[in-house]
């Protein structure tokens, strides 16, 4: 039985974050488990990597889904490769950016999104676009294939905000 005294749990109203609440729909119909972190980003795991989504409400709805990964040590240092590779995987793939923030390669896959957008072929586009990008830029740069987990290019960096 449930506690008479205690407020029900309801939905926030329609109008308010109404792109961040299709986003989570979507990824709660994926079978992910989203959470909404302090900055408002939904943050979910799939494949083992954090990944998140950073929603732009307003006359214009952006849905930015993204990650970011610490670059191992096994990298190559030098910054005018990494920034190449990255600059290369930018122009190479639709949708999707990759830069650095410091020692973390951060992707990214913008979408303008409108009231009849199907938000959740979105979202497992552009999942698995930051994936495939990651994949890529650490093939890239070490010359060869990545390693079993995917990106390879290290651990999930510790928070989701980009530096």
């Amino acid at each position: 039985m449930s506690d008479p005294t205690a407020l029900p749990n309801f939905p926030p109203p329609p109008d308010e974050h109404p792109l961040r609440g299709r986003v989570l729909d979507a990824l709660i119909d994926a079978g992910l488990a989203p959470n909404v972190d302090g900055d408002g980003d939904v943050a979910f795991t799939v494949q083992d990597q954090q990944i998140f989504v950073r929603c732009t409400e307003g006359d214009v709805q952006i849905m930015r889904v993204f990650g970011q990964w610490a670059i191992s040590d096994a990298v190559p240092s030098d910054p005018l490769t990494r920034l190449s590779t990255c600059n290369e995987i930018s122009l190479q793939m639709n949708c999707v950016k990759a830069g650095l923030a410091n020692d973390t390669l951060v992707v990214t896959s913008e979408h303008v999104v409108t009231p009849g957008s199907d938000v959740p072929v979105l979202v497992n586009v552009s999942i698995q676009l930051v994936l495939a990008a990651v994949q890529l830029w650490h093939e890239r740069i070490m010359g060869g294939e990545g390693g079993p987990t995917g990106p390879g290019a290290g651990q999930p960096a510790p928070d989701g905000d980009p530096a």
